[in-house]
């Protein structure tokens, strides 16, 4: 499973989201791949997390707004690895 990707949930215009993204960039020291998806170009995404973005999935555990910093993030990549 070290292969699974980061699922980075966002919307524009959204400063939380601007700096929950930069916690994960340096937290994620494995380089896996983060891939960034806006909640807006999808109903079924703005439906689901319309009110807890910015939102980090990964391994099938995921983060909302207010969990996200350093050493939840720490903790969710790298359990998720071992």
């Amino acid at each position: 499973m070290k292969n699974e990707n980061i699922y980075f949930y966002t919307k524009e215009n959204c400063p939380l989201c601007v700096e929950a993204e930069e916690l994960l960039i340096m937290m994620n020291k494995q380089d896996i791949p983060i891939i960034k998806k806006d909640i807006y170009a999808s109903d079924e995404l703005l439906e689901k997390y319309q009110l807890m973005i910015p939102v980090i999935k990964y391994n099938g555990k995921e983060l909302f707004g207010h969990q996200l910093n350093i050493e939840d993030i720490d903790r969710l990549l790298n359990k998720s690895t071992t």
